[in-house]
């Protein structure tokens, strides 16, 4: 009986040993603007492996601006969208759109435009000039035209995608202001190409404001709310990772934009406060609400059960 426990004992072990590993939940998202710090949340995590331990396996693409970010959601694609603009998941929500939103992802920005023109040094000089931002429904849109309100502008915006095709278009004479955000620029700044004509937070309304946010698609937070859950758990893990001490950060995140150590350094400690990431909770509602209804993004101001129902933050456990 003995020996035949033994035999029995050995061919479970056997079977466990040869049955594959369960397998890792998938999240499909997309997100806005790679290569910067506060987009750089799931790549990070991903490669310290602070999803994988979650149960998580996260299939990326990057769009450049918050429109193609939030489109794929709508359609169902993909599971996320990352980089939101705020103004845009609430226009979204308003006419219907099955989108809801998960997490703030940026309250405040690093982002800042730039001019190559040297007769362009501050907002007051752009009289008739052109001023980029990504694309319609963007955090960018929404800081610029917070620029044109608060100092009373009549520069012409004008969408142009990432800040690569940015740079581009200012390098070029298409655009008088590009816009960007670290580390993207840095460089050119450094050798004189460009130079600073304001930074987004010059903007009062933007400074206490949740501009960006995390979106899921509607179904698929009612349908896998425990797998989203978890994806937040992960998520807020990493942020705590990143401003660790650990050196292995920003070794990865120098090698995911190909900058040098020092300057992803840089972008951290001198544009990043850990506060700007905080994915708990969206900062400066009314105030965004006013805007979205200014802006016409949104007919009218959503009624707190209509709030309630768009802004799903999955508590901290």
């Amino acid at each position: 009986m003995k020996q035949l426990r033994l035999i029995a004992g050995a061919a479970l072990l056997a079977t466990a040993l040869t049955l594959p590993a369960k397998a890792e939940d998938l999240l499909k998202m997309t997100i806005g603007q790679r290569g910067n710090w506060d987009t750089a949340i799931t790549e990070l995590g991903t490669r310290a492996g602070i999803f994988k331990k979650h149960g998580l396996t996260l299939e990326m693409i990057y769009t450049s601006g918050s429109g193609e970010t939030l489109q794929p959601v709508i359609s169902g694609s993909v599971d996320l969208g990352l980089a939101v603009g705020t103004l845009g998941a609430m226009a979204a929500y308003s006419k219907g759109a099955p989108v809801r939103i998960i997490g703030a992802q940026a309250t405040g920005a690093a982002d800042y435009w730039y001019a190559k023109n040297p007769a362009i040094k501050t907002l007051q000089d752009t009289a008739g000039k052109t001023i980029a931002f990504s694309s319609q429904g963007s955090s960018t849109q929404s800081v610029v035209r917070a620029f044109i309100n608060e100092f009373k502008l009549t520069a012409k915006p004008q969408a142009t995608g990432n800040p690569a095709t940015t740079l581009t278009t200012v390098m070029t004479d298409q655009v008088d202001v590009g816009w960007a955000a670290p580390p993207f620029g840095l460089k050119e700044l450094e050798e004189g190409k460009i130079h600073i004509v304001a930074k987004a937070t010059d903007a009062a309304l933007v400074r206490g404001q949740t501009i960006r946010t995390v979106v899921a698609n509607t179904a698929v937070l009612e349908k896998r709310k425990e797998v989203i859950e978890r994806f937040m758990k992960a998520y807020r893990e990493t942020i705590d990772y990143m401003y660790s001490d650990n050196p292995q950060v920003i070794k990865d995140y120098a090698e995911f934009v190909k900058v040098p150590e020092p300057m992803a350094k840089q972008v951290r400690d001198g544009f990043f406060a850990k506060s700007i990431l905080d994915p708990d909770k969206i900062v400066g509602l009314d105030s965004l609400m006013e805007e979205a209804v200014n802006l016409k993004f949104i007919p009218t101001a959503l009624t707190k059960a209509q709030t309630d129902e768009l802004i799903q933050i999955p508590p901290r456990k």
